[in-house]
């Protein structure tokens, strides 16, 4: 790997070790097209490992227009989440382990099988038989007080800081899922009971599958593939929260049923 890449990665390690806000990259450590962005991810990802875990499967963002519009990204990017940091609901969280602790709202999948990287390109009905189970999920992520109104000129920093996961939390798994309509799920988000927001699985690219067959795209494209037993959460059905301690947070899909978090 190029040293101004692995800097890059280091950059990062030691950027969250301190806490220090998220930033743009010393000059001689900055990933400087999208795939370096993604190769500085995985270096990253590398390092983070030691400590959190193998990975346990992958998220995707900016699954919107206004979102990629607002990073200047022409695509939504993808991340890895770390068998550490995926748990069960109910489950809680500590805000001062974060920077800032976002809370996104999600259907998760569970792999019953491989998509290898030779079945690409992938679509929503071609991922579909090998999905094992569906359930409700939290993406935890930090943003470590990002400037958002800077983030156009860092979105490749974005994608380097592996898409600010640091993990999820899982809602039981639902294997007779072929019996409900995904497109048409109904989430409700709760924060201490009230509630903050409401979406559909369609509102993620059409449809949670569809948010699954691009992270199988994305992977096979950088020579890698989800495998059985991963999980994929795929796009937050309603705007990110910032919580703060004392939250209980609450996720309700309906026929997927419903995942609960507590902040401390």
């Amino acid at each position: 790997m190029d040293p101004r890449l692995k800097r890059a990665a280091w950059f990062l390690v030691d950027g969250h070790a301190e806490r220090e806000p998220f930033g743009p990259f010393p000059e001689d450590a900055c990933p400087r097209s999208v795939a370096e962005g993604y190769a500085v991810q995985d270096e990253f990802v590398a390092l983070k490992s030691r400590a959190c875990g193998p990975v346990a499967g992958y998220k995707i963002a900016l699954t919107t227009v206004a979102m990629r519009t607002m990073v200047g990204l022409s695509d939504s990017i993808g991340g890895a989440m770390h068998d550490r940091q995926v748990v069960r609901g109910p489950a809680t969280a500590r805000a001062a382990d974060y920077g800032r602790l976002i809370v996104e709202f999600e259907v998760a999948v569970q792999l019953a099988s491989d998509l290898p990287a030779h079945g690409a390109p992938y679509t929503h009905e071609s991922v579909a038989a090998a999905v094992g189970a569906v359930m409700p999920a939290f993406e935890l992520a930090d943003d470590r007080n990002a400037d958002y109104a800077s983030l156009a000129t860092q979105a490749l920093g974005l994608i380097a800081d592996n898409a600010w996961n640091e993990g999820a939390v899982l809602g039981s798994p639902v294997t007779d899922w072929r019996a409900i309509d995904l497109a048409a799920i109904h989430g409700v988000a709760t924060i201490n009971g009230a509630i903050v927001g409401e979406g559909h699985g369609r509102d993620v690219m059409g449809h949670p599958l569809a948010a699954l067959a691009w992270v199988a795209n994305n992977l096979a494209q950088r020579g890698k593939h989800l495998r059985a037993g991963q999980f994929v959460i795929t796009g937050s059905l309603v705007t990110s929260k910032f919580p703060k301690a004392g939250d209980s947070i609450g996720f309700d899909l309906g026929a997927l049923g419903s995942v609960q978090l507590r902040v401390e």
